[in-house]
């Protein structure tokens, strides 16, 4: 269950015991509570989880990783989505020569007990990412399935009227520049869904410093 579940190889060291929450990172000590209980009070409370942090490196995705392997081997079923690489794949299946479809790419997205949605908002919206956005979430809300987010925006509002370009932004699937870093959550997925996963998650705002950056030594 653990190979098909995903998880992308840099993470597959990823557990909630080795999660760092003491001393110099105790301040992380919230999420990894909230990880583990989880953990522990699922399937009778199947409220799932957001993580959120303006900084990267805090180990939102270790977090993440951590809480699928722990119920796996409980035997529940759980996938893993990097959320550009998701819409990469449901929009390439469009590709006549792509023998794969829509259908078939999202219907474990609709059907997994539990699924990590990686990275949420890392990519340029457009009115076809907003709906396919609202169609996973809304469908997993429905059927009372359990989603773990990580987003690397506030969760906030939307601070931008639709069609303002005045920032600049990426039309790839690649991350997403620093500068779009001011955008909110409610910009990069809309109000509406980001009011739904309100509904689905418990809300953890992580702060600190770049772990990665600080053990190559870097201030």
């Amino acid at each position: 269950m653990i190979a098909a579940a995903r998880i992308p190889k840099r993470y597959e060291h990823c557990e909630l015991s080795n999660f760092k929450c003491d001393g110099p990172y105790e301040h992380l000590a919230r999420a990894r509570h909230a990880a583990d209980r989880l953990v522990e009070e699922y399937p009778v409370d199947k409220t799932g989880l957001m993580l959120v942090s303006t900084t990267p490196g805090l180990g939102k995705t270790h977090l993440a990783v951590g809480i699928a392997k722990a119920l796996i081997r409980r035997g529940f079923e759980c996938v893993f989505y990097d959320y550009a690489e998701l819409l990469k794949e449901i929009q390439d299946s469009y590709n006549p020569s792509v023998r794969t479809t829509e259908l078939g790419l999202l219907r474990p997205v609709f059907e997994t007990e539990v699924v990590v949605l990686d990275d949420l908002g890392s990519v340029r919206p457009t009115e076809w990412r907003w709906d396919t956005v609202r169609l996973m979430i809304n469908t997993r809300y429905n059927e009372g399935r359990t989603t773990i987010i990580t987003t690397n925006y506030a969760d906030e509002p939307a601070t931008k009227a639709s069609g303002d370009t005045t920032m600049e932004y990426r039309e790839d699937f690649a991350t997403t520049e620093p500068a779009e870093r001011r955008l909110k959550l409610g910009d990069r997925i809309g109000d509406k869904m980001r009011s739904r996963l309100h509904e689905m998650c418990r809300v953890v705002k992580m702060e600190g410093t770049d772990y990665r950056r600080t053990k190559r030594g870097i201030r």
